[in-house]
């Protein structure tokens, strides 16, 4: 699922850049692509709050904080800094105006806070550091609900999912930013996607058979999926390219990707002994490892085909771009894993365990 959703947020980049944007009915529907970051959000979600739900349940223990941390940062640092060296100093768009402030706030993933550096190759960071944000808030969230455990454990469902609808009030408040900052990029915009996986992690351990029967049919879910997506590409979602549309689109949108990703992964964790060929496949296995690499690579990627072959952006080739792009992208990522982020998890599994 990581994988489709990396290549999700490709597609929804070379859409832009070769102008399918502005295509009749299509072109809401590539832009809206953007949606895949909901399910990246979701699935962070899930994975890091799965321990915290489950010890409330008796059902394990939950990791020291520092270990937490310090796997988090081994595995999205090491490759991150890499790439925003190699755009910053290889990439002539992105080196040209890469002073001071532009290396600092990206090196410490902090371009959503500073005005105007959201650079070339690297403006898909603002969501890695609103991921970032969320590693770092989630012991705080852990902390603020280890009393419900044990038989009060039950009401942690209510105070996640809680969380997520009163997040979707985020951009409604009168938040003061500096000039070309918006606050509906920072984390508290954010939280009712991550609060879709976090639901998921509190729901996995729990009985509750009318949602076990409505998640053996996949389809059912997966079609509520395909409507938020579709309704997500209308006005209701925003408006058309990158105009900032009202607060109340901007919290449609939210609820629109939170019930996206829930509906998409709520098949895969509340009935795991349903097999799903495709998704366990040694190719969408591969495609999920080297997700993370295609993520950071491929707009450095994309900036660099449109010279290369000759092209000129927001012109068209929107098919000849996607595949050169993902074509490069890939083993770029490959390289990424087998070089970078695989040593550094191994180090800081013999670390800290």
């Amino acid at each position: 699922m990581r994988g489709m959703a990396a290549l999700g947020v490709v597609v929804t980049h070379v859409a832009f850049q070769t102008g399918a944007t502005s295509m009749p009915v299509l072109g809401r529907v590539w832009e809206r692509f953007d949606m895949a970051v909901a399910v990246f959000f979701a699935l962070s979600g899930y994975l890091l709050w799965r321990p915290h739900a489950a010890a409330a349940r008796g059902l394990g223990s939950s990791p020291p904080a520092g270990r937490y941390l310090l796997h988090r940062a081994a595995r999205i640092l090491p490759a991150y800094w890499v790439v925003v060296c190699a755009v910053l100093i290889l990439l002539p768009s992105a080196a040209h105006t890469a002073g001071f402030r532009v290396w600092l706030s990206n090196l410490g993933l902090t371009q959503v806070f500073v005005p105007l550096t959201l650079t070339d190759g690297l403006t898909q960071m603002w969501s890695l550091s609103v991921e970032v944000a969320f590693y770092l808030l989630l012991p705080l969230l852990a902390w603020s609900v280890m009393w419900l455990r044990g038989a009060r454990a039950r009401w942690r469902v209510p105070v996640v999912l809680t969380l997520g609808l009163v997040c979707l009030g985020w951009n409604l408040l009168p938040v003061p930013t500096p000039e070309a900052i918006h606050a509906d990029n920072w984390l508290p915009g954010y939280l009712p996607w991550f609060a879709a996986g976090m639901l998921l992690a509190e729901l996995a351990d729990l009985e509750v058979p009318r949602l076990r029967r409505l998640a053996r049919n996949q389809w059912i879910l997966w079609s509520v999926a395909l409507l938020a997506m579709l309704l997500s590409t209308t006005n209701l979602g925003g408006l058309p390219g990158l105009t900032r549309g009202e607060p109340w689109q901007y919290a449609v949108k939210m609820a629109l990707g939170m019930v996206l990703g829930f509906a998409l992964l709520a098949p895969l964790v509340l009935r795991p002994d349903i097999r799903h060929r495709w998704l366990e496949s040694s190719a969408a296995a591969i495609l999920g490892r080297w997700s993370y690499g295609i993520f950071l690579w491929h707009l450095a990627v994309l900036s660099i085909v449109f010279p290369v072959f000759g092209i000129v952006p927001f012109r068209g080739n929107f098919p000849l771009i996607l595949v050169l792009t993902i074509a490069f992208t890939i083993p770029l990522a490959a390289a990424s894993f087998a070089l970078v982020e695989e040593p550094c998890r191994r180090w800081a599994r013999r670390r800290v365990g």
